[in-house]
């Protein structure tokens, strides 16, 4: 389906008159309720966006119009249960996170909370307790949207959200953009505020949003940060930089690698240097990470009474992810801590020559959701897909730094993003790299 019109433009239409945030609520409220949306908001809040929409102050940088927010964030006077049942009557949050009181303040409208993977704990999107919202880019067959802020993704898809507020622990914003066909931005983790937000992990949960161009991503940024975006005036063609070669590039599907590589002619024409280069503290990942890694360690002990008392509710793949962090012990989980920072370092040094990196998002075109619904005969392909959907972006989490997806196939294409990236507060040179490449992947 085409993408609807970003929140830049929608904006102007504000301004000139030839809308009203009403008018536009009306549409989202619409665009939600169409089975385009089926199974992306477990609660609409109508009647409340309406309000808010007519409240808007002139001038707000939302102007009334809509967002949403993943189900793990705080919604005073709701309870928030993370995509689960077993949180379905916890007791209400007494004020909104951070994340939504900052879009609420500069005049958005909160449409609904959106569903998600169980507890944010894969890269697939599926959900057996809600459903799984399909993919909006393929009309014939039901695909996965990406997770886990699956119903995020298809709230801003779909056209029933500018904003879709989310979290990204190893990928989880930018997976369901990349497969979605719209804009994933993963900001340094310390520049947003992370509090009212159910935790997977603590050390590498970021809170994002995804919308449907990069200066909509900025816009979103600039609101939850709570600070301007700054990029150097420095032309494409003066920028250095890279391709990794390693991991990242290995086994892409057709179309990925198509899309691709089909964006790297384009900035090379457009007279941008880019070096082929290969990152060996890649290969020692799967070593740092093997007695589970930060989100099994940092999840397990939030659950771990959870879990006791009601985990037979729980998805199955969650809870089996959740209990690898069991048998962590105190000096495996400092060693961790101690080797992430030691790995970071290694990774700057061979990074720091370049203003971004660029790489896939994720490696495989969004399969059908049959394949990997819940059902113990589809465990192993949806493992298999869920590694291979958090390999790429889940690099950047763990280097602690920033990352952008935007769309990169061609028209009439399946969906596939084209992820630049860097080190920690490298965050505005990112932006408005992808603002370039933006523009010229966008050309016919």
């Amino acid at each position: 389906m085409p993408t609807p019109a970003d929140l830049t433009a929608t904006l102007a239409d504000l301004r000139a008159g030839r809308t009203s945030a009403p008018a536009e609520i009306e549409r989202a409220i619409d665009a939600a309720r169409s089975g385009a949306c089926a199974h992306a908001f477990l609660a609409l809040h109508a009647e409340e966006a309406r309000r808010q929409a007519a409240a808007a102050a002139p001038g707000q940088p939302l102007g009334g119009l809509a967002f949403s927010a993943k189900d793990l964030f705080d919604v005073a006077g709701e309870p928030t249960p993370a995509g689960s049942v077993v949180l379905a009557h916890a007791p209400a949050a007494g004020r909104h996170a951070p994340a939504v009181q900052r879009l609420l303040d500069a005049g958005g409208a909160l449409l609904g909370r959106t569903n998600m993977t169980e507890f944010a704990f894969s890269g697939v999107g599926v959900n057996p307790h809600h459903g799984t919202p399909a993919n909006p880019a393929d009309a014939s067959t039901p695909r996965i949207p990406g997770g886990s802020s699956s119903g995020a993704a298809v709230s801003v898809a779909a056209g029933a959200a500018f904003v879709g507020l989310g979290s990204d622990t190893g990928g989880s914003i930018r997976i369901p953009a990349a497969l979605c066909g719209i804009v994933g931005f993963k900001s340094t983790t310390r520049l947003v505020p992370t509090e009212g937000a159910l935790p997977l992990s603590t050390t590498l949960d970021t809170a994002c949003a995804m919308t449907r161009s990069v200066r909509d991503a900025v816009l979103a940024h600039e609101i939850l940060s709570a600070r301007r975006v700054q990029p150097d005036p420095v032309s494409l063609g003066q920028r250095r930089l890279a391709v990794v070669k390693d991991l990242f590039q290995d086994g892409l599907d057709a179309g990925v690698a198509r899309a691709f590589e089909r964006a790297l002619q384009r900035l090379r024409a457009a007279g941008a240097r880019i070096d082929e280069i290969v990152l060996p503290p890649l290969a020692d990942l799967p070593a740092i990470n093997a007695t589970g890694g930060f989100s099994a360690a940092e999840s397990y002990a939030w659950h771990r009474l959870l879990l006791e008392r009601s985990g037979a509710g729980y998805d199955p793949r969650v809870a089996q992810r959740i209990l690898k962090g069991a048998t962590m012990t105190a000096w495996q989980y400092l060693d961790l801590v101690r080797e992430r920072a030691a790995w970071i370092g290694r990774m700057q040094t061979l990074m720091a020559p370049y203003d971004a990196l660029l790489s896939p998002t994720v490696p495989i075109l969004a399969p059908p959701i049959a394949e990997v619904a819940p059902g113990a005969e589809r465990d192993e392909a949806f493992f298999r897909v869920n590694a291979l959907l958090l390999r790429n972006p889940s690099v950047v989490n763990m280097l602690d730094g920033c990352a952008i997806s935007i769309p990169c196939q061609a028209p009439g294409e399946l969906p596939a993003g084209l992820m630049l990236w860097q080190a920690a507060l490298r965050d505005d040179t990112v932006l408005a790299l992808a603002a370039d490449a933006e523009s010229l992947l966008q050309k016919e």
